[in-house]
């Protein structure tokens, strides 16, 4: 029998944190399952942290052994020094993957959810470490071009207006104008919620990470993907589900009644009965 799915004689019942240091970074990252578990890393979300998905990975205790990482700029792991890429926090991972398993062999499977989508299909298009998972779960995946609304574009649209006459400003004041500009309070509002609370690097982060649309890497994936979509999501709401499996050459969508963007806490039980289900052999 495969010692990854014995009945585990020690589970670590709390978990457990450490750092990895990237880029000048010392990030937290944290461990939780049976000490002899095959591997599960969880990618949060924007906004998130590994805090998030603690209740899920603990539910997993008895068949995995469940790596959470806060990703630079959210939970106890602090900001980049500039602005940070899709590719920056997906080399991230891919550095702490290297340095945490380092047996090229050895499988990991991978469960990520809104944010986390975009790293996992950054990592399972680049062929240096796409090999090095096994079973893959997506909820609530960011990472396609969304279907925008008129409001969308007004807001677009009446920013780059307003910017307009600045630019034309030489060096620093055309900086400190376009700095008042954004601390007004009508700018805030032309942006998200999620921008609006932002500042400083992680708003262009956000920025920088948000804007850059993955439809083209998809259908690139080879591996087998399971998707797990709340069927309220409004964040990435379900057709974006759809379409990634569409997309996808070998994937299974699950639709999950009554839950939001966050389909594992809205609807734990039976989101956690589906996730045993596909990862157990």
């Amino acid at each position: 029998m495969n010692r990854f799915h014995r009945i585990p004689y020690k589970i670590m019942r709390s978990m457990t944190q450490f750092e990895f240091v990237h880029s000048n970074i010392r990030f937290s990252w944290y461990r939780t399952g049976h000490e002899d578990g095959k591997p599960l890393l969880i990618l949060h979300g924007w906004g998130s942290s590994s805090a998030v998905m603690k209740p899920l990975a603990e539910k997993l205790t008895g068949i995995r052994t469940s790596y959470l990482i806060d990703l630079p700029g959210f939970g106890n792991s602090p900001e980049p020094e500039s602005a940070w890429s899709v590719n920056d926090y997906a080399f991230a991972v891919k550095r702490f993957i290297e340095k945490q398993f380092p047996d090229s062999d050895l499988k990991l499977d991978l469960l990520v959810h809104s944010f986390g989508g975009r790293i996992a299909i950054k990592l399972l298009t680049d062929s240096e470490i796409s090999g090095r998972f096994g079973r893959i779960i997506f909820t609530g995946a960011a990472g396609l071009k969304p279907d925008r609304k008129p409001d969308y574009y007004f807001r677009k649209y009446t920013a780059k207006l307003l910017k307009l006459p600045f630019l034309i400003l030489p060096e620093p004041l055309k900086s400190r104008s376009l700095n008042k500009l954004r601390q007004t309070g009508f700018w805030k509002r032309l942006g998200s919620s999620d921008y609006q609370q932002l500042s400083g690097v992680m708003r262009e982060t956000f920025v920088k990470t948000v804007t850059e649309y993955l439809d083209s890497n998809v259908p690139l994936i080879e591996h087998e993907i399971l998707l797990i979509w709340g069927e309220d999501d409004t964040s990435t709401p379900i057709a974006q589900g759809e379409r990634m499996d569409q997309m996808l050459k070998e994937s299974a969508l699950i639709r999950l009644k009554n839950a939001g963007h966050y389909a594992f806490l809205d609807q734990p039980a039976q989101f956690t009965s589906i996730v045993k289900a596909y990862l157990e052999p």
